[in-house]
């Protein structure tokens, strides 16, 4: 990797920092904490979280027909998620330690903490649980996607790639036989530490 890129990168991880400083600076404004994995807040804040809660009839009689109507479409995609995410931690489990290929932390992927918050009805709190399953598990099968790809085919694609993983950055650029075949020498004896950072 040039210097230039190394600097790039390193301005890309600062920026990455300074983002989380600032939500925890938020979090700290809204008056709650994470304790042991648990959101907590301040008594007086779910109090008031309480109060602006929408009773989850007058939720759905406010719903326009066809939202409603489209709900089941919506729900439906579960059942493929789901058996999409069975079916990568089995090959996760399987493959990954023959390659010698660190295993992704399911678990690292999956937060489930929006039902902490008091203004929601339990329909806007099955909402969100629908969506951060379904959001961070493709998160989780991307990770395990992203070490597949570091390990088998290391190279830039010639064309942008919108949203790249974070491993990207570290493959050989498209075109630079000599950068791949170090790239997958290094590989050999499975992915190396800084490829998984």
């Amino acid at each position: 990797m040039d210097a230039r890129f190394a600097e790039l990168l390193a301005k890309l991880h600062a920026a990455e920092a300074d983002i989380e400083a600032e939500l925890t600076r938020r979090r700290e404004a809204l008056r709650f904490e994470i304790q042991n994995r648990r959101i907590v807040f301040e008594d007086n804040v779910r109090r008031l979280h309480a109060t602006m809660r929408t009773h989850a009839l007058r939720y759905l009689a406010g719903a326009r027909l066809l939202v409603v109507l489209t709900a089941p479409v919506i729900y439906v995609v579960i059942v493929p998620m789901i058996v999409l995410d069975i079916l990568v931690m089995i090959y996760q489990a399987v493959c990954f330690p023959i390659y010698g290929i660190p295993k992704v932390r399911r678990r690292d992927y999956l937060v489930f903490d929006r039902h902490h918050l008091a203004y929601l009805n339990v329909i806007e709190k099955f909402n969100c649980a629908y969506c951060s399953y379904f959001n961070q598990a493709i998160a989780f099968v991307r990770e395990v996607a992203s070490r597949t790809e570091v390990y088998w085919c290391p190279i830039k694609h010639a064309r942008r790639v919108l949203g790249p993983h974070p491993h990207y950055a570290g493959f050989s650029d498209f075109g630079d036989a000599q950068a791949y075949r170090e790239r997958v020498t290094e590989m050999k004896d499975g992915v190396t530490p800084e490829m998984l950072q």
